[in-house]
């Protein structure tokens, strides 16, 4: 098949990637995106195209704060659309309210697909059992809910509220310890009651300072989720802005 793909940031050059190894020609449009872009794109095999018009699929895999605007963008064609980005189930949608009939909404759970029993792609929508199929027998893993027509980024929501959030708790935990000077007393503790928390932090650190950019609209999203489910919305907030500061290096 040829599939669109929109656009090839580290995950989604990945599933790229594996979708060429399967002998689907993925196709990306170079038009104002990065060096950086290009490279990843060169790497996985992806094909330098100047439209989508014939695309069979197309996937879209972009940060959350774009995916609307994306959704905007994608052309006007039968092409199935697979929209797996990090967004509430309001969101998500408004871009199938955007993409009418020719949507399935896609939710991803676990790091860029280069080995198998690692990564799902949860899908959800009348059409996801025919997006779940361009996926078998790769490393992204198909999982169709059939829950409701959002069902995707509502688990997805579900997973990184806690992934991610716990995540921020743990950062702004050692930054409170810092700012009141017991950073080192906390470490100590850490190391004799929570002997891993102190690799966890580290971990933590090091993902937020590279990715927390994203970040900071998924736990947007995720605080949307918990305000329309009736739970508070204020801890999701609050890690958005704590994703914001290790973006900037600022704890």
């Amino acid at each position: 098949m040829r599939v669109g793909l929109l656009h090839p940031g580290e995950m989604g050059a990945a599933i790229g990637a594996l979708l060429v190894q399967r002998g689907h020609e993925v196709l990306w449009l170079p038009r104002g995106r990065s060096e950086e872009s290009a490279r990843r794109a060169a790497a996985a095999g992806l094909t330098r195209g100047d439209n989508l018009e014939d695309a069979e699929v197309i996937l879209s895999v972009v940060p959350p704060h774009a995916a609307v605007d994306v959704a905007r963008s994608v052309p006007d064609t039968p092409a199935l659309v697979i929209d797996a980005n990090a967004v509430s189930p309001m969101t998500a949608a408004r871009i199938g309210e955007l993409l009418d009939g020719r949507w399935v909404d896609g939710g991803i759970v676990g790091p860029p697909p280069t080995r198998a029993g690692t990564t799902r792609l949860y899908l959800s929508g009348d059409r996801a059992p025919e997006a779940a199929r361009l996926f078998e027998d790769t490393c992204l893993e198909p999982v169709v809910l059939d829950d409701s027509p959002v069902a995707a980024s509502a688990l997805k929501m579900a997973y990184a509220a806690w992934t991610k959030g716990s995540a921020a708790l743990l950062l702004s935990a050692l930054a409170s310890a810092r700012a009141t000077g017991v950073e080192d007393a906390l470490r100590a503790e850490w190391r004799r009651s929570q002997p891993k928390l102190e690799d966890r932090w580290q971990a933590a650190s090091d993902s937020a300072t590279a990715k927390g950019w994203r970040w900071v609209g998924e736990m947007e999203e995720i605080a949307a989720t918990y305000g329309a489910a009736g739970l508070p919305s204020g801890f999701h907030e609050a890690a958005a802005e704590i994703f914001d500061r290790a973006t900037r290096s600022d704890p």
